[in-house]
């Protein structure tokens, strides 16, 4: 398979952008392939409806096809608008000429108001093409179309058509629950064997969601052109159209129902690549307002690192990992991965307090530290040991085994900090572990119940056993700054700010490996 796979796309336009070949080539992108398209009808519309549409002969969309295979390798097909017989017939001849390439039919027959798009020579045509697809994509008004029932209204009904269509006509459906209410927006693979594979996917409450049907088949198309599975290649591409929707607001684009935000995944993994920390070190002052803890500060120094900790909070309290935890919908695999990586953090967490023991000047610091470093292979391991033992299928064997870069990027800062530098230092940058711990667990308490899938992992850190050495932890740190001078003063700050922002990495970890 080719590292970037070459896909074409052939439909119709937007000139605002968010459906048609422009959100394809967006989302081919998106999805890591390079995007090529082939233009059915030149559409006149905006985020408010579809004003005109011209359609090319026929003999123009056949240079455009002939112009591409002719030059270029082909690595998958997404198909949208087709817009008449003629049109599906052209394209059909073209996939005959094609070697075994995946191809994904995004079957644009109804518009969302239950409008007809095609005349019935044309859905006719349309149905017979979908014998050449890999996949169809129909919305669940096009799948009532192709399986001539009433259009479902739970996703189960929608699953139970298009098996029972995918059996009789040997094509594999994309059965998509956007369309549905309720909380769930799942998406579901058909096979014509009976098999199911659903993918779930919390609804976003938006009416940004113009061209999600382009956007969806057009990744799935180019994950398939790289080699994934069916099942693999609808996971990925639920995931980043989640992810575009839930930013789609944010755009601000057109009075009507907007665009996803295709490019937002891209933009948050630039910024998390980012190597340039100078902001993040600031021991003057934090561009962001602290709000007030839930674990007060011991005195003036440690009121002084919460305040500088106002930017790493915001920005724990904004990554999606923190959101899906504390409304319960984050994938199991992703905090399967999270409590795999702190099984790892904490072997090495429980040295960096080992060492602070060692280093503490009175023997009521150095039991809090070495309880401390007990704690971590105890207690705490005990709830990740125990929760992945229960969940097996969903942890990744390497995250098992190994630490991330981002794990050991963390424990080698502080396992060096407490055995390179002074007491004072190697205590501040042990704190955020607990103090941030802390406030994110009770931040998330009120969205806490006896149901709720990570109630223990919650419980754990809002729990009062928990904040009493978060408590003493604080004091002890407070004590050092107070007693130190202006230099290491400095130096414990810096070393606090980068454990925080270490923190933040640890967090966001999970959602940077797709």
């Amino acid at each position: 398979m080719p590292a970037v796979p070459r896909v074409l796309s052939i439909a119709g336009t937007d000139p605002t952008g968010g459906a048609g070949i422009q959100a394809d080539l967006k989302s081919i992108a998106a999805a890591g392939g390079y995007g090529m398209s082939a233009v059915t009808a030149l559409v006149a519309q905006n985020t408010q409806g579809v004003r005109e549409v011209h359609t090319p002969p026929v003999e123009f969309l056949r240079a455009q096809l002939t112009a591409v295979a002719s030059d270029v390798t082909i690595d998958a097909v997404k198909i949208g608008m087709l817009g008449s017989a003629a049109i599906v017939a052209e394209v059909s001849r073209f996939l005959a000429q094609l070697s075994d390439v995946p191809v994904v039919l995004d079957p644009v027959m109804v518009a969302t108001s239950g409008d007809r798009l095609l005349d019935r020579d044309a859905e006719a045509a349309v149905r017979e093409l979908c014998a050449r697809a890999t996949v169809v994509t129909p919305n669940l008004k096009e799948l009532a179309v192709l399986t001539q029932t009433a259009e479902a209204t739970t996703l189960e009904e929608a699953i139970a058509h298009a098996t029972a269509w995918s059996a009789d006509t040997r094509t594999t459906v994309i059965v998509k629950g956007g369309h549905l209410r309720g909380d769930l927006a799942d998406n579901a693979v058909v096979t014509p064997d009976g098999a199911v594979h659903r993918v779930s996917c919390p609804r976003v409450d938006t009416p940004h969601t113009h061209g999600t049907g382009c956007s969806l088949s057009s990744a799935l198309a180019t994950r398939l052109g790289a080699g994934a599975s069916l099942s693999d290649a609808l996971s990925w591409s639920t995931r980043w159209l989640h992810e575009a929707i839930s930013h789609a607001a944010a755009l601000e684009v057109g009075q009507g129902h907007g665009p996803v935000d295709h490019g937002h995944r891209a933009r948050r993994l630039a910024a998390a690549a980012s190597t340039v920390p100078a902001r993040f070190y600031s021991d003057v002052t934090s561009t962001a307002a602290a709000p007030a803890p839930h674990v007060p500060a011991a005195g003036p120094e440690t009121a002084r690192l919460w305040e500088l900790t106002g930017d790493a909070w915001q920005s724990i309290t904004q990554l999606p990992f923190i959101q899906a935890l504390g409304t319960g919908t984050l994938r199991e695999e992703d905090f399967a991965f999270y409590l795999a990586q702190d099984a790892q953090y904490l072997n090495q967490y429980s040295k960096a307090l080992a060492r602070l023991a060692a280093l503490a000047p009175d023997a009521g610091a150095q039991l809090h530290w070495a309880s401390g470093a007990a704690e971590c292979l105890a207690v705490e391991m005990s709830l990740h040991k125990d929760w992945i033992a229960h969940h097996t299928t969903t942890v990744p064997s390497t995250a098992l085994t190994a630490p991330s870069r981002v794990t050991s990027a963390y424990t080698d800062f502080l396992v060096a900090t407490t055995h390179t530098d002074d007491y004072v230092v190697a205590a501040a940058a042990v704190l955020p572990c607990y103090w941030l711990y802390a406030e994110v667990g009770l931040h998330l308490a009120a969205q806490n119940s006896p149901e709720h899938p990570y109630n223990a992992w919650i419980t754990q850190y809002g729990g009062e056993e928990f904040l009493t050495g978060v408590r003493a932890a604080i004091a002890l740190v407070e004590e050092a700054l107070t007693a130190a001078d202006p230099a290491t003063r400095s130096r414990a700050t810096r070393a606090y700010l980068a454990a925080c922002w270490h923190e933040v990495d640890f967090f966001d970890q999970a959602d940077r490996r797709w």
